[in-house]
């Protein structure tokens, strides 16, 4: 008789062996049970995780001679026909080969009639997604209104390829990925039944390849049995695998954590010269600093790691000579970077480069240090002692007198104004060109009227109603009115009322009064620039620049501080 690989000889026969599925298992089984099935059912997933065993076992479930039964006895004629892939009521089918309308009709045709031998006739389409648009609507009808006794089952990796239409035919359901120790337990009997000596760690290291499908992880035991013979070496089953050698992961992680940029290019030429792939060795990376953190993080990781004891404390020791901060800080730099090297054109010269940036990060001073020391040298600034001399300037932070162009906006609020005459007779003066305003233009007087602050300035009167639109009325005296914001006037406006304004404030304030808008902002390049040449004369910057050896990335205004006189 000839070989029969382990994914066939240990198939499961029954509902009760399924590995991993136990949702979908309980739900077919209450099925039979109840007298519950359904006319068509759709089995997705990814590949090895038991879509055409479940197909097979249904089929045995309804034409057992002892059933329906959701426990077939796997010995009568009907459930040995089916095991031995011979019955003539259980069609299985292949979606990629049979894809036309032209395959697809005859199944329709067959499916027009009763089963021949057995109780139910089951049509099994294995890849459904890979029929063509025109076969699918061949058997939506058959699909709605199926023949008695007839069970239609489609299983595809690829269910979002499946057209709704099918889909809301059918009942569907979904198979989930193996886990890694449900996977490993079953490889343990199999290698116990087959009397294969194999130690814990190379069952990890075949569940972790198989990425959660059975039969690709039977099929890989089957492989190392090939290589190895009866006793697999952990060695041989790396060499079968291609597993990254954790010496090399290790030789990484030290580099990282002693900041040794200096042997990064010699380690990703001897990962180059081993033959293995760099996005491979990359998440095999992104793996070992997931198992730092998790020895970091967890007492007992026996049960999450399954290392041996070697393993294990060599993982503790290379996770004492950091914190979890700086793991945590090492992983979320790997994961994204991730899709740059899977799409650079250089993933040598990237790996490279992320690398030897990772080797500095731990130079990288915390903000709360950074805060500390600024707040120190805003102290030491104001005692003789300081370094710079009694005259220090304040910090940037604290706003002095601003530029033209680098204005501080007073919080909402009345300003005390410095008390003199001139500041009566300016209230004054603004009330009384409200009130003439009021009888030839109220919506504007009604804007004027809204201020939220008013001082005294030796400047012309500036009347804001946003950062771009303003008034400004030319007077050695006058009264700046500050507003909360705003659209409701607008620039066009402005223009329109320019005159009026003019002739108002003209016979106020006794004198030819020439009211204009404010110069605009200006394009924002060159407002970024004006501001950047103002923060960079001025002595509290060029002292902090100078202490923290700092680089000035952008230059915001200070908003919503007090002025200081």
């Amino acid at each position: 008789m000839s070989y029969v690989i382990f994914a066939r000889k240990y198939r499961p026969k029954t509902f009760e062996e399924m590995v991993g599925q136990a949702a979908v298992v309980q739900t077919l089984q209450n099925a039979i049970k109840a007298n519950r099935v359904g006319q068509a059912y759709i089995f997705s997933g990814m590949r090895g995780t038991g879509k055409t065993t479940v197909a097979r076992i249904l089929a045995k479930a309804l034409n057992c001679q002892h059933g329906p039964t959701p426990t077939p006895c796997n010995v009568c004629e009907f459930c040995t026909e089916i095991n031995e892939d011979r019955s003539i009521d259980v069609l299985e089918i292949d979606g990629a080969s049979s894809r036309t309308v032209d395959d697809i009709s005859p199944i329709r045709d067959t499916a027009k009639y009763k089963p021949i031998h057995s109780r139910y006739k089951i049509i099994y389409i294995d890849e459904v997604h890979m029929l063509s648009a025109h076969a699918f609507n061949a058997l939506l009808k058959t699909l709605e209104e199926p023949p008695d006794r007839t069970v239609f089952i489609f299983a595809t990796t690829e269910f979002h390829k499946v057209p709704a239409t099918i889909i809301s035919r059918c009942q569907h359901f979904e198979f989930k990925k193996i886990s890694q120790k449900e996977i490993i337990n079953n490889l343990l009997g199999l290698a116990r039944k087959e009397k294969i000596t194999i130690s814990p760690s190379g069952l990890n290291l075949i569940a972790q390849a198989a990425e959660g499908s059975l039969r690709d992880a039977q099929s890989l035991l089957d492989q190392a049995v090939a290589f190895s013979g009866e006793v697999i070496q952990d060695d041989d089953l790396k060499v079968i695998l291609g597993a990254i050698s954790r010496e090399i992961l290790f030789e990484c992680s030290s580099m990282i954590l002693a900041q040794a940029p200096e042997g990064v290019f010699s380690l990703v030429e001897k990962v180059m010269e081993k033959g293995y792939d760099l996005r491979f060795f990359y998440r095999e990376l992104i793996h070992h600093f997931r198992d730092l953190m998790l020895v970091k993080s967890v007492q007992e990781v026996e049960g999450l790691l399954p290392l041996n004891p070697e393993e294990l404390q060599q993982l503790r020791q290379e996770a004492d000579k950091t914190s979890l901060e700086d793991i945590l800080r090492y992983l979320q730099a790997f994961q994204q970077a991730e899709q740059g090297l899977r799409f650079s054109s250089h993933p040598q010269i990237y790996l490279e480069t992320l690398l030897v940036k990772l080797c500095h990060f731990q130079k990288i001073v915390p903000l709360k240090e950074l805060l500390a020391e600024v707040q120190k040298f805003r102290q030491d600034s104001g005692g003789s002692s300081s370094p710079m001399g009694s005259d220090r300037p304040r910090p940037f932070a604290v706003s002095q007198k601003p530029e033209k162009k680098l204005e501080v906006i007073p919080k909402l609020g009345p300003v005390r104004p410095p008390a003199g005459p001139r500041e009566e007779e300016s209230k004054d003066n603004f009330h009384k060109i409200l009130t003439e305003l009021q009888k030839e233009k109220s919506s504007l007087a009604a804007i004027l009227s809204r201020q939220a602050s008013f001082r005294i300035k030796d400047e012309p009167l500036d009347i804001k109603f946003s950062p771009e639109k303003r008034f400004v009325i030319d007077h050695p005296v006058i009264l700046e009115i500050s507003f909360p914001g705003g659209d409701e006037y607008s620039r066009e406006a402005v223009h329109r009322d320019i005159r009026t304004v003019e002739r108002i404030a003209s016979e106020v304030f006794g004198q030819k009064i020439k009211v204009k808008l404010g110069e605009s902002a200006g394009p924002r390049e060159t407002r970024r620039e004006k501001e950047t040449d103002v923060a960079l004369k001025d002595p509290s910057v060029q002292a902090f620049m100078d202490t923290f050896k700092a680089t000035i990335l952008s230059v915001e205004p200070v908003k919503g501080t007090k002025e200081r006189e």
